[in-house]
């Protein structure tokens, strides 16, 4: 256990391999079975579950091709969601205890946006998202 607060608090302002959510089926579960909410300019789709990770979250990241057609302001939004993910992270690993979640951001905004407001997106996201996994759903 001393371990893992290790990496935690020394690791924190990382974002690596294994905290990337790559696995097509807890992606397809996620989408099939998981909860989402809207924390404008970013839409959260959420699943509890287990990972075969050490880390408490993995994440993945994602932009509409209808809504951006050219590939480069896509991967520069994605750019953004990632550092603000990498940057405030810790408030949510904080919360998880030793709950594991599979976690994807869907930017839903139309138009390229400034660092700030996808920074401030994250933090309403990662609020509601802790609320949210507080109260047991019922399914």
């Amino acid at each position: 256990m001393e371990n893992k607060a290790e990496i935690t608090t020394t690791q924190s302002h990382s974002f690596k391999k294994e905290e990337r959510l790559c696995s097509k089926k807890i992606i397809d579960r996620l989408f099939s079975e998981g909860q989402s909410f809207l924390a404008y300019p970013i839409k959260v789709v959420f699943l509890p579950t287990e990972l075969n990770t050490t880390f408490p979250v993995q994440a993945g990241f994602t932009v509409s091709k209808k809504s951006f057609k050219r590939a480069v302001k896509r991967n520069r939004i994605k750019r953004l969601m990632r550092e603000a993910y990498r940057l405030h992270k810790h408030e949510l690993y904080r919360q998880l205890n030793d709950r594991q979640l599979a976690v994807f951001f869907i930017f839903i905004g139309k138009e390229l946006p400034a660092y700030s407001s996808i920074e401030a997106g994250f933090k309403k996201a990662f609020d509601k998202l802790i609320k949210q996994l507080e109260v047991p759903s019922d399914h």
